[in-house]
């Protein structure tokens, strides 16, 4: 192989740091991370400090070297590697100052305190206008509230702004000096012109924000400069190693399973369950209750739906409920119980929901629980709560244009429960695949940074010649047809119960 033929995928999550390097078969080589902390210093309050971030992405990147065996003497370490892809946590606020110093803590995706400034944004552009250019309603967890929130609680910090980065870009910025952003993680900020695939001019001017602090956009694979010489002394990399746009964690987690083609959906069950659906146009949900954002892939889009509490319901239940009792014992019992749970249904909206219903007041209940229910009644409606609440975003997306659903490629820590996967599959009515790849993010940053380094000519490519189906779970049609009016009951649920939630929040 040639000395040049590594990868490093970088990704920043909320959690941890982490650096994978991965050869150009496909393989990884070597894995590093670092843990990260959320301060929450008031309610609904959620930040980070880049500073932070950068400390452990060097602690992160010189793991994964070391572990690969191509770690050498100061200047050296790096030299096996032909290119860097990032990806991260998206919507996060990073703010620097002209000589590009961090004003404050990164306000991230989670955070809670910009209603007024999404009612705000609602009223200077229109909601339906909006949604037309950007692909997405005002949501609290987007980028451009967050800005606004600066602008109106924190005065003497907005008028220092002068550059907008997003987390991942931070690292980029730490990397090599430049201001840059990609596509995919340029258009969660709602700033975006989703159809040219850039900065919304109508926006920024809307919002009287100016242009001048927003980086250059670039696509996925696209080269946005190289590592400096002052990195390169920090992390152990080889100065001039090239840097590709990369993208945000679902786009490039996308990548990383071979979701680039419209018809394969990427099905993300962790703690927060995520539909991905690529397209081949910039189409939008008309009431934004789908996310349309650029995908990673040049000259390709994407809906996504999220779930708040997917596999975090399951861990919730376990946690609270059935504490020190393994997931096993628990799968095990729920496989005993008949599809439908003999009557009885989970709403998993514990901490509030996203699509289909944007409300962070929504809350999780069991409905229709009798004397005969025992736990493995419980536990299996649970699981199905969450496979009714994806199918939600499914059909959605269906009704939203992009046609056919032929497979679903299924990772997270939910899809290792073969029963979960079963259900899901029964649920939505199509087949369930795994594949060999088990890194998500940073291994499709790593593709994207192969094809800008000339290892693959395109992304489709790569994806064909280092991902590989490992498992498939059809269909059953019997329980399928089970679930088809269990489906519509489940769906009247949240309805008929809008108006206790919100007057259960206020007690």
């Amino acid at each position: 192989m040639n000395e040049l033929r590594y990868l490093l995928g970088l990704d920043l999550s909320t959690t941890a740091a982490k650096a994978l390097l991965v050869d150009s078969d496909g393989r990884v080589a070597g894995v590093g991370s670092s843990l990260l902390s959320v301060s929450n210093p008031r309610p609904l309050w959620s930040e980070q400090a880049p500073a932070d971030w950068w400390a452990g992405m060097v602690v992160a990147i010189r793991q994964a070297l070391g572990e690969a065996g191509v770690a050498g003497e100061a200047g050296v370490a790096g030299e096996a590697i032909a290119a860097i892809g990032l990806t991260g946590q998206m919507h996060g606020l990073v703010l620097l100052d002209a000589a590009g110093e961090v004003l404050r803590p990164a306000i991230l995706w989670n955070d809670q305190r910009t209603a007024a400034q999404c009612d705000e944004i609602r009223r200077r552009v229109g909601r339906d206008r909006l949604i037309r250019i950007c692909g997405n309603d005002a949501l609290t967890g987007f980028t451009a509230p967050k800005i606004l929130w600066v602008r109106d609680q924190e005065p003497e910090l907005y008028a220092k702004a002068r550059h907008v980065l997003l987390p991942k870009d931070y690292i980029r910025y730490r990397l090599s000096g430049d201001f840059a952003m990609d596509c995919a993680d340029g258009s969660g900020t709602m700033l975006f012109d989703l159809a040219r695939r850039t900065w919304s001019a109508e926006l920024l001017d809307a919002l009287e924000l100016p242009s001048a602090w927003f980086p250059p956009i670039y696509e996925g694979p696209a080269i946005t400069g190289v590592v400096s010489a002052g990195a390169a002394a920090e992390t152990g990399l080889r100065a001039g190693t090239p840097i590709v746009g990369g993208g945000g964690d679902q786009a490039a987690q996308a990548v990383g399973v071979g979701a680039v083609a419209p018809g394969i959906v990427a099905l993300t069950l962790g703690t927060s369950g995520v539909v991905f659906a690529a397209t081949e146009a910039a189409l939008v949900q008309p009431e934004g209750r789908l996310h349309a954002f650029c995908h990673a892939v040049p000259g390709r889009w994407h809906f996504m739906g999220v779930m708040l509490s997917a596999a975090g319901s399951l861990q919730w239940y376990r946690d609270k409920l059935a504490p020190n009792t393994p997931f096993e014992a628990l799968d095990a019992e729920a496989r005993a119980v008949p599809p439908g749970s003999e009557g009885l249904l989970f709403l998993p909206y514990l901490t509030g929901e996203r699509t289909p219903h944007p409300d962070p007041l929504a809350r999780g209940a069991w409905v229709g629980l009798t004397v005969r229910h025992g736990r493995g009644h419980m536990t299996r409606s649970v699981l199905e709560g969450v496979a009714f609440g994806l199918r939600d975003s499914f059909t959605l997306i269906r009704e939203a244009g992009l046609g056919d659903i032929h497979q679903v490629r299924i990772s997270g820590g939910g899809a290792r429960s073969q029963l979960w996967r079963q259900i899901l599959a029964d649920v939505l009515g199509v087949e369930l695949v795994i594949v060999n790849t088990t890194e998500g993010a940073a291994f499709g940053a790593a593709l994207l940074a192969g094809v800008g380094a000339g290892i693959w000519p395109d992304v489709a490519t790569a994806c064909a010649e280092t991902i590989r189906l490992t498992g498939h779970t059809p269909p059953d049609a019997a329980t399928a047809a089970t679930y088809e009016p269990i489906y519509g009951l489940y769906r009247g649920l949240y309805p008929a119960l809008r108006e206790s939630f919100t007057a259960l929040n206020a007690i």
